[in-house]
């Protein structure tokens, strides 16, 4: 199995098991005299089947990206700087936009509003670390679908 293919299965399962928590759920109470319209009890067994499925699939996946290593880092280290990079990536637009709203005014005395920053030199950065975050999710991608995952860990 690919690793791409356990990260799809991994998602399929966070899927499953909330829809399997929302039918237990639904189905902890019923009125006297009337069964409900699933068994908890086998609903229960299939949830614990995903769940013993998802920890398998997690702790293979994590090793998998501990172990894989591509351009000098691991897999877990090219995750971290992609979400270290969406998150600064996020916070930089979110300032491009703030600075680049005009604050009107209604006359000329009235006080003149303007950015603390260079929205020019911030939309650089934007994009430069847009292509920064585009290539590096292009490589773990294709990461992703040529590494085996290692399935062969001790129990």
């Amino acid at each position: 199995m690919k690793l791409a293919e356990a990260l799809q299965e991994r998602a399929d399962l966070s899927i499953r098991i909330q829809q399997l928590r929302s039918r237990l759920e639904n189905n902890a109470f019923k009125q006297e005299g009337e069964q409900p319209s699933e068994n908890p009890d086998d609903l229960l067994a299939e949830l614990n089947e995903n769940l013993n499925r998802l920890e398998w699939l997690i702790s293979r996946i994590n090793m998998t990206n501990c172990s894989t290593v591509v351009d000098g880092m691991s897999l877990t280290q090219i995750i971290a700087r992609k979400d270290a990079l969406t998150l600064k990536l996020s916070i930089y637009r979110d300032l491009v936009n703030t600075s680049s709203r005009s604050a009107f005014r209604a006359r000329n005395s009235e006080i003149k509003i303007i950015p603390t920053v260079s929205v020019r030199e911030l939309q650089k950065q934007v994009d430069s670390l847009s292509k920064e975050l585009r290539l590096l999710d292009n490589s773990l991608q294709q990461t992703n679908w040529t590494v085996d995952l290692n399935e062969n860990l001790a129990e």
